[in-house]
């Protein structure tokens, strides 16, 4: 598997991406992006912006995140600790295929976040999702994050976390 940078030309199947990932927190009774966010402009600025990247699998379209390395400013207004604070990298929107759910593919698109920062000598990953979000929290903690406290993003609360590596 590998990171690449998306391009406007695949942004139907990262939307077909996001609506699955919609349904699927709906189906987990997780609040998460049921308010219409993220959209295909937040998609269209991050292709442009290229911190959007894609997740491919044997050339096959297996996910979508967002990679920032110019941080988040709903992150200063922490309530709570960073690990850190140093120049990190902030990802938001994950979302893996359906058809890929469950085989451990998140935890390796973490390892190659893991090398992107590396190779840009970032080594700190920062990381917010809705305290609803059992399954996300608990890739967060399997991957090495750790919760730091909250903060206030896309008008509602959030659970941070942080991994130095």
């Amino acid at each position: 598997m590998k990171l690449i940078t998306a391009d406007n030309n695949r942004i139907e199947k990262i939307m077909e991406l996001i609506q699955q990932a919609k349904e699927f927190l709906k189906q987990n009774g997780v609040d998460q992006w049921q308010n219409g966010y993220p959209d295909r402009t937040c998609i269209e600025k991050d292709i442009e912006r290229k911190t959007g990247y894609l997740c491919i699998d044997m050339e096959h379209i297996i996910g979508y995140l967002c990679i920032d390395f110019n941080g988040e400013p709903a992150y200063e207004s922490l309530n709570g600790e960073w690990r850190s604070h140093q120049s990190y990298a902030v990802m938001h929107r994950l979302t893996i295929d359906n058809t890929y759910k469950g085989k451990g593919i998140a935890s390796q698109v973490f390892q190659l976040v893991d090398e992107l920062c590396r190779e840009k000598c970032v080594y700190s990953i920062k990381v917010d999702t809705d305290d609803d979000n059992q399954i996300m929290k608990h890739i967060l903690r399997k991957n090495g994050f750790e919760y730091c406290g909250t903060i206030c993003f896309d008008n509602s609360e959030k659970i941070a976390y942080e991994k130095l590596i």
